[in-house]
């Protein structure tokens, strides 16, 4: 605990000592001045009090004069003024200009000592609330430096998350742009189904962004064979939701980004795969997402065939409904005009090089 420094203002030796003595139980660095004058050279020299007690007439000009030179040199300084004055509305007016915190009879022992006291314990709350505050402070900034790291952390975990998926498309010119384009498609068709959460709706992207990280584990070898796939190969490309839900286990993504990883070549009549799931067992992320990836596959670019119209898309997962898709699901998509479709995926794909261009790029690079 803080002693506080207190200065006494009394003319009259005795009555000063006395005055020393009997606030000496407060634990006060109690110093003396025989006079204003004195008083305020100190002041001037040395602005380390806490309280000063004057025994003055406080209704004489010049003595206003001096409380007002004392409170300009240390305005925080408290005063208590020792006066027979028995005007309230001087007493009343001096407390209100800030002037003096108490005015106290110099005979009413107890009412200087209740002053004196009342003045240690405001500026111990004071203290108190301004290292209150600055705890607050400290806190609120730890916390908005927390939050700076964590967005950078996100920032550099999705970005890592769409150059990883880059990659993989990059590898297959027939799917170039697909993984972000059909994460756009299923946060939007998430939305539109009544999903709010933001960090839902963020899941459901990565999930849809990192769907096939499973195919890094197929060989080139069957992933771009350019003839029909035999039967065990294509049982080794449909290990791929299965080998990426077992590569983003270790990352700890949440559920939501999971099960599209691990479900999204489930039917809704329960002949997909990899567990043969059927109707709700499938994750609603899962159903969303089937539609969305449908969506991409017949709009975009294939070395096979040309893209198809959003028309020819919707008019398809029309009569999918209720064997490949959810049909509730598919009532969603159609509520959701196709030229806002086609915008989004506009939107998505703007900056990347046409089918063309890629493929030549990449047989440069072959070579």
């Amino acid at each position: 605990m803080i002693s506080e420094k207190v200065l006494i203002i009394e003319e009259n030796s005795k009555r000063r000592a006395y005055l020393a003595r009997f606030l000496s139980n407060l634990a006060l660095n109690i110093e003396l001045s025989p006079s204003l004058s004195e008083a305020i050279n100190r002041l001037h020299k040395q602005q380390d009090f806490s309280l000063l007690i004057a025994n003055l007439n406080p209704s004489a000009s010049q003595n206003l004069k001096i409380l007002h030179i004392i409170k300009k040199i240390d305005p925080q300084l408290s005063l208590i003024i020792l006066s027979e004055s028995k005007s309230p509305e001087l007493a009343i007016s001096l407390i209100n200009q800030g002037l003096v915190d108490h005015i106290a009879d110099p005979d009413n022992l107890p009412g200087i000592y209740s002053a004196v006291k009342n003045e240690i314990n405001k500026r111990d709350l004071i203290r108190e609330n301004e290292s209150y505050l600055q705890s607050l402070k400290k806190i609120s900034s730890d916390r908005t430096e927390n939050i700076r790291k964590a967005l950078e952390l996100e920032n550099i975990y999705n970005t890592t998350i769409e150059n990883l998926m880059t990659a993989l498309d990059l590898r297959d010119v027939e799917t170039l742009g697909h993984s972000k384009t059909v994460a756009k498609y299923s946060e939007v068709l998430a939305g539109i189904a009544g999903i709010k959460n933001k960090k839902t709706l963020e899941n459901i992207r990565r999930g849809a962004l990192l769907h096939d990280i499973g195919k890094i584990a197929i060989p080139d070898s069957i992933l771009l064979k350019p003839s029909e796939l035999s039967a065990r190969e294509w049982e080794k490309i449909r290990l791929h939701p299965s080998l990426g839900f077992g590569l983003i286990k270790e990352i700890k993504l949440l559920k939501e980004a999971a099960n599209i990883i691990l479900y999204h070549h489930e039917r809704y009549d329960g002949a997909g795969y990899p567990k043969g799931l059927k109707k709700e067992d499938i994750p609603i992320e899962a159903r969303i997402f089937a539609v969305a990836d449908t969506l991409d596959a017949i709009t975009s670019h294939r070395p096979y065939r040309k893209e198809m119209s959003f028309a020819k898309a919707k008019e398809e997962i029309i009569d999918n409904s209720n064997s490949q898709f959810d049909p509730r699901v598919v009532d969603l998509f159609c509520s959701l005009n196709l030229d806002k479709w086609e915008r989004i995926r506009f939107e998505t794909t703007k900056f990347l090089p046409s089918f063309e261009v890629f493929q030549q790029i990449k047989k440069e690079i072959s070579h």
